[in-house]
Order: C-alpha cells, then structure tokens, then sequence
C-alpha cells in the first residue's frame, strides 16, 4: 500500500465526526477534496472503510480495525517530528494533555500559567472519563503526558508524583452528621451513598478507605460525572466521597459541607505520567517540568482553606 499521512488524517477526522461536510470544516478543505482522499484511502487498502447511509458514513468493520493503525502510524509520525524539534531547540510546538476527569478543576489553571510562560505553544486538552480510557489514549498516541492518580502498572510508563490529593465525605447543608463534628467512619452506617462509577480513580480510593476500616456502604445510586453526583448530594439524595478539588466551589458557596470523618482526609497522589517509549518534544518536556516544579504549590493553596473550614 502506497498511503500517505494526508489520508489518515482525513480518514480519522471523518471517522470522529462522522460526516464528509464536517470533516472538511474541520480540516479547512473542500467536501469533493476529502470525499477524493477517502476514495484514493479505500482504493489503496482494497476495502470499504466507510458504510454510507445517505450523508452520514459510519466505520465499517475493517474501518474499525484501521482506525486503530492509522492513530497509531499518526502518533510515530508525531513522536518523529516531536524528536527533530529537539534539535532545533524550539520554543513553540503543539501539547496535548490528557487528563481524568477529576483534574480537570486545576489542569486548566496550570496550563493556563504554563501558557504565559510560553505563549508560544499550542495547547490542547483532552478529558477521559476514567483511567482506563485515559490509558486507551496513551497506548493511541493521543497525549504527549497525562496527569492522573494511580499510574497504571499495566503499561510501561514514566510516572512522577508532583502533589497530593484529598479526598473528602461531603453531604447537603444541614445533615444530621454535621452535628456530630468528628464522626467515626461506622456513624455513617445507614445514610445512603452516591459514588462514582467502578473504574473510577475515586471509586477505587473510596473502596480501599473502606476496605481498611471494614466498613460497608448502603450504596444506593452511582454516577460516572462528578456534576451529576454533587447536584445529587445537593439534593440531599445521599452523603458522598470525592475529591476536594472538585467540591471546592460548593464548600465555599455552603451547597456543601465536608463530614470531617475520622481517618480523613483519604491522601492518593497526583502524577504526571508518559509512556516509557515515547520521546517528549521540547513543549512537553517544558510542561512536564513545569507541574513537578509548581503543581503541587497551586494545590496546596487551593486546598489549604478548605481542609481548615
């Protein structure tokens, strides 16, 4: 096959969204432009990449399949560009970071003051609901670093702690636990819990804490988005477990209150993680130093008065 890098691109943005028209606004070409480069794709890899059903084309089974080698080629072309700028030693250059969902209430904050050190480079910032889909995305080439909790021992990964992560009990304004002050862990036996999705980074915390102190939730809802599950805690629907940082704003407005339960706060570590073979470009690099050096201050100022309310 004689496949250029300019067809898998526009094979993939096709694929992502699904039609010919919105490809090729993404792309900034013409519709017949991308329907030839798909047509020229098919021709070269003698298969139907693509079911048609009037303007809407869906992967078909062996699209599925290519899918998965074109990302991959993509990424070795990248990880080949990202090497050559070493040598020429430059300052700007495209950063995509992929991240859980949990951090995505202070990744932005810290790119935003990576971005004025170096206005130069181009960000990007990806959000995957749980780790493993995070990890889906490393393995792809999809991200240059990641910053998640537990580095994943299922892939051959650089992983550097940069802060800590509390994790917190909340409940709505007014429960009964609040007037205990410092309730052991077994006062909350018989309250209702909402708890995220199994997979989760927090889900995973939540049953070792537990674990621990042999402990048993009622768990009587879960929900895979932070947003969902605080407007459910709101509620009053149930008490939960989740990470400060993504309740700080509700503590502060009193939607919230944090159960100061014995044991607590649970401490997990934040990481910034890239695979082991990938070759960081010179952004990457700077952004990785950047998070070791001044994550963990931004957190800590963050999550100081709360901890004290």
């Amino acid at each position: 096959m004689n496949l250029s890098f300019r067809q898998l691109r526009v094979f993939l943005e096709v694929a992502q969204r699904g039609g010919i028209t919105a490809a090729a606004n993404a792309l900034h070409l013409t519709p017949p432009a991308v329907s030839m480069q798909i047509k020229e794709l098919e021709n070269q890899v003698g298969l139907q990449l693509f079911d048609r059903h009037g303007r809407t084309l869906t992967l078909s089974t062996a699209g599925e399949y290519f899918v998965v080698h074109a990302k991959r080629m993509l990424g070795a072309l990248r990880d080949a560009e990202n090497a050559m700028a070493r040598f020429k030693k430059l300052e700007h250059g495209l950063l995509t970071v992929g991240m859980v969902s949990t951090a995505k209430y202070f990744v932005p904050r810290l790119l935003a003051l990576f971005r004025e050190e170096h206005p130069g480079i181009e960000v990007r910032l990806t959000v995957a609901n749980n780790r493993e889909a995070l990890m889906a995305q490393m393995e792809a080439g999809e991200v240059d670093l990641s910053i998640m909790g537990r580095p994943p021992p299922e892939l051959s990964t650089r992983s550097e702690a940069f802060a800590a992560h509390p994790l917190v009990f909340v409940a709505p304004p007014g429960h009964p636990l609040m007037r205990i002050g410092h309730p052991p862990l077994k006062a909350l036996a018989g309250y209702p819990f909402i708890v995220r999705e199994q997979g989760s980074g927090t889900r995973s915390a939540m049953e070792s804490f537990f674990a621990e102190q042999r402990f048993e939730p009622q768990i009587t809802m879960e929900m895979s988005s932070n947003e969902a599950l605080k407007q459910a805690v709101m509620a009053d629907m149930g008490i939960s477990f989740l990470s400060l940082h993504t309740v700080g704003l509700e503590l502060r407005l009193g939607l919230l209150q944090r159960v100061d339960v014995e044991g607590t706060p649970v401490m997990r570590t934040w990481h910034v993680v890239h695979l082991q073979s990938k070759v960081l470009s010179p952004a990457a690099e700077a952004f990785r130093y950047f998070v070791i050096e001044r994550g963990e201050a931004l957190l800590v100022e963050h999550d100081t008065p709360l901890l004290k309310a």
